[in-house]
């Protein structure tokens, strides 16, 4: 069984930056079927508009506030193995790494499009979309 989460908006695109989507949908995947789909709430850089933002030192998106935001944001699919986004800065997708999701970037926007391109094996990442 694999977990793969795509952040999103409204429930048929990937959301081209993983830090202001606001939502996940999780598709849960066996024997190279959907078999369940559901929408968690994501945290996002809306909800962390009053909080410190530091950076000094650090690029945007890294350091040590920028990390506490991703990991609240990454707890919410801490059962996920993949995780689907059209973008994200550095820090996201260094953190999504290193608890062991695997981050794809794809230049496709319609999540049962991706849904499909990933089932028959043929979905490409591109890092290149790393902002």
């Amino acid at each position: 069984m694999t977990k793969i989460a795509m952040v999103t908006d409204d429930h048929q695109t990937i959301s081209a930056h993983f830090g202001r989507a606001v939502y996940y949908d999780v598709f849960t995947v066996e024997d190279g079927k959907v078999v369940g789909r559901e929408i968690r709430t994501k945290p996002g850089h809306n909800q962390f508009a009053g909080e410190p933002h530091g950076g000094q030192g650090h690029m945007h998106g890294q350091g040590p506030e920028a990390e506490a935001r991703h990991a609240r944001m990454m707890s919410v699919i801490s059962d996920c193995q993949v995780l689907v986004a059209c973008g994200m800065g550095m820090g996201a997708y260094d953190g999504l790494n290193s608890i062991g999701i695997h981050p794809i970037l794809t230049d496709i926007q319609e999540i049962e499009e991706v849904i499909k391109v990933y089932l028959d094996g043929q979905l490409t990442d591109h890092p290149e979309l790393v902002h």
